[in-house]
Parts: structure tokens; sequence; C-alpha cells
């Protein structure tokens, strides 16, 4: 009898383990350090980083040159409009980073347009980052 309940117990700890998944955010639905675009007008993106107190925000050409540098704050969060009139057309890079991770976002930009990605082409979490706010699902 012993065996059959610990049997039972190592399986159902086999298929639990098996069907864990992660899910992406905190329980109140507000990812910290996502990016959400507004709005893009013409080629002035607008965005936004909730729960996101400080941040560096570094805009790359396809080769990796700096094009643009800046450390941003705010109180609830970073709000921020670009214009990219002065830019010619092709693909550009959003980084942002704060003390616990490096995302990266693709910038595309046409002659009369400008689109910012939501989701980020390269995640990087650094070192020493505590993993406080992540949820993780059991079916």
């Amino acid at each position: 009898m012993k065996k059959i309940l610990k049997l039972s117990l190592v399986c159902a700890v086999l298929l639990t383990g098996m069907s864990t998944y992660a899910i992406d955010g905190n329980d109140n639905g507000k990812n910290d350090f996502n990016l959400h675009v507004l709005k893009a007008n013409g080629k002035m993106i607008t965005f936004a980083m909730n729960q996101t107190k400080k941040a560096n925000l570094t805009i790359y050409d396809k080769d990796g040159t700096v094009l643009y540098s800046e450390s941003a704050s705010g109180k609830d969060g970073i709000l921020r409009t670009f214009s990219l009139e002065e830019f010619p057309a092709g693909t550009y890079f959003l980084e942002v980073e704060d003390n616990a991770k490096k995302a990266r976002h693709e910038i595309t930009i046409t002659d009369e347009t400008s689109v910012l990605s939501t989701k980020a082409v390269s995640s990087v979490y650094k070192a020493g980052f505590s993993a406080n706010n992540t949820s993780v699902a059991v079916r």
C-alpha cells in the first residue's frame, strides 16, 4: 500500500512539473517593464512604460551606432514621444534598460510612417535580479 501511495505521489509530481508554464506579468494585469505603444502619427511615436520609474533609453541603427540616448524617469512610469522625422527609412532599435533588465524593441521607419514593436526582439535580465513579481501557473 505504501509503494502505491509513493508511486502515485511521484507520478502526480512528474505530471504537474510537465504542465508548468510561465505567465507574462503580475497579478494586477500590469507588466513591469513592458513597453506600450500609445499612438503613432506619421513619424511620431508615443510609448509608455508602466511601473518603471527610471530607465536609460537608447536608439541604435542596424549597425549598432548610437543615434540618441537619455536617462528617463517618472513618478508612476515613463511616457515619451519621439519625432523620427530626421531618420531615413530603415530599421532601428530602441533599447530600454533599468536596474534589472535590458530590452530591445524594433523601430521600422518608412517614407511616411514609423512603427515601434510592442514585443521586445531581445530581453536580458541582469545578474542579481530577484524575481519577486514573477508568476508561475501550474495546470
